[in-house]
C-alpha cells in the first residue's frame, strides 16, 4: 500500500510539473505576442504614441491614427494572428496523430489544394474576394478526404499519408503552374501575391470569418484534446484506453482542415508556419503536456513577427510567407538529414 501510494503521488507530483511548466510557457508566449502585436501597432514607416494607438483601439477619432493604425496596421496584424493560430493550431494536430513531423498542411497537400483552386478561380474564372475564399476552403477540405480515403487502406498509416499527401501536392502544383503559364498579365499579379502568402491589404472584414472558423474548429479539436494525445501511444493502445479511434481521426482532421482552409483563404499559403509551429512548441512545453495552444501561439508569433519583419526590418519589403519559407526550409532539411543519419523514421 506505501509502494502504490508513493507511485500515485510521483505521478500526481509529474504531472503537476508539466501542468506548472504548460501554463508558465503559455503565459510567456501570450506576453510576447502582446508585446509584438503592440509595438507592430505603435512602429511602422511613422511613428505613433501608445496614447493614440489605445484612443483608436477605444473607437475615437484621431487625426492620422484612425487611418495609420485603424485602416492599415490593426487589419494587418489582427490577421497575423488570426491564421497564426489556426496554422499553428491545425498543424500540430496533424503532427500529433500521426506522430511524424512531416504530417503538415504544407507537405501533405491541403495547402496545394486551397492554392490551385484560388488559382482557377482567379485566372480562369476571373473571380475575386470572398468567392475566391470559397473555392480555397472547399478545395482544401476535398484535398484532405481524398489523400484520407487514398491512405486509408487498413486503417491510416501516417507514413502512407504522407507519401500520397506528397504525390497529390506535386500534381496539384503542377496543375498551378500550368495555369500561371497561360494567365494574362492584370491575373497573374494577383495570383502570385495569393500564392507567396501575404497579409498586404488586409481588412478587418476579413477577420469575422476567420475568427469563427478558429471558434469554431478550434473549439472542436481542443475538446479532443486528451483522445488526440492518446493516439500519440498508437492506435491499438488509443482504442484499449476508451478511444473511438476512428471517430477522433475523422474530427481532427476536419476541425484542422477547417481552420488551415479558413486561414489559407484570407491570406494564401503562408509557408512552413504550420510545419515549424508544432515541433518549436514541443520542445518549449516539454514532453506529457498537450501543445496544441502553445503550438498556436507559436504560429502567431511566427507570422506576426515574420510580417514585420518582411516590411520593416529587411533590405527590401517581402511578403510573410517569403520570410516563413526563409526560416522552414533549413528545418525540414535538418529533419531529413537527422532521419538519415539515424537510420530511422522522421
Amino acid at each position: 500500500m506505501t509502494a502504490r501510494t508513493t507511485i500515485t503521488g510521483l505521478i500526481v507530483a509529474q504531472r503537476t510539473r508539466h501542468a506548472r511548466r504548460r501554463a508558465a510557457v503559455i503565459a510567456l508566449l501570450a506576453a510576447l505576442l502582446t508585446t509584438i502585436f503592440s509595438l507592430t501597432l505603435i512602429l511602422g514607416q511613422s511613428f505613433t504614441p501608445p496614447t493614440e494607438v489605445l484612443r483608436v483601439l477605444l473607437g475615437e477619432n484621431v487625426a492620422g491614427a484612425s487611418f495609420t493604425v485603424g485602416q492599415l496596421r490593426l487589419p494587418r496584424a489582427l490577421l497575423s494572428v488570426l491564421a497564426g493560430l489556426s496554422f499553428g493550431m491545425g498543424g500540430v494536430a496533424f503532427q500529433i496523430m500521426l506522430r511524424n513531423p512531416l504530417a503538415s498542411p504544407d507537405i501533405i497537400g491541403i495547402s496545394s489544394g486551397a492554392s490551385a483552386a484560388a488559382v482557377f478561380a482567379i485566372v480562369v474564372l476571373s473571380l475575386k474576394g470572398p468567392i475566391v475564399s470559397v473555392f480555397a476552403v472547399v478545395a482544401g477540405l476535398g484535398v484532405a478526404l481524398t489523400v484520407y480515403g487514398l491512405s486509408s487502406r487498413n486503417g491510416v498509416a501516417g507514413t502512407r499519408l504522407i507519401l500520397v499527401g506528397i504525390g497529390v501536392s506535386a500534381m496539384l502544383e503542377s496543375i498551378i503552374a500550368y495555369i500561371l503559364s497561360t494567365a494574362p498579365a492584370w491575373n497573374l499579379q494577383e495570383a502570385m501575391r495569393w500564392l507567396t502568402g501575404s497579409v498586404n491589404g488586409a481588412q478587418l472584414s476579413q477577420a469575422a470569418p476567420l475568427l469563427l472558423s478558429l471558434v469554431i474548429f478550434g473549439g472542436l479539436l481542443l475538446s479532443r484534446q486528451r483522445d488526440l494525445e492518446a493516439l500519440r501511444l498508437g492506435d491499438e493502445m488509443a482504442a484499449a484506453l476508451g478511444v473511438r479511434v476512428g471517430t477522433t481521426r475523422i474530427l481532427v482532421i476536419v476541425a484542422a482542415v477547417g481552420m488551415i482552409a479558413f486561414a489559407t483563404a484570407v491570406t494564401g499559403p503562408i509557408a512552413f508556419v504550420a510545419f515549424l509551429s508544432g515541433p518549436i512548441a514541443a520542445r518549449i512545453v516539454g514532453p506529457g503536456s498537450s501543445p496544441l495552444i502553445p503550438a498556436g501561439l507559436v504560429g502567431a508569433v511566427l507570422v506576426l513577427a515574420g510580417d514585420y519583419a518582411g516590411q520593416f526590418l529587411l533590405f527590401s519589403r517581402y511578403p510573410v510567407g517569403v520570410v516563413t519559407g526563409a526560416l522552414g526550409a533549413p528545418y525540414l532539411i535538418f529533419l531529413i538529414i537527422r532521419a538519415n543519419r539515424s537510420g530511422g523514421s522522421l
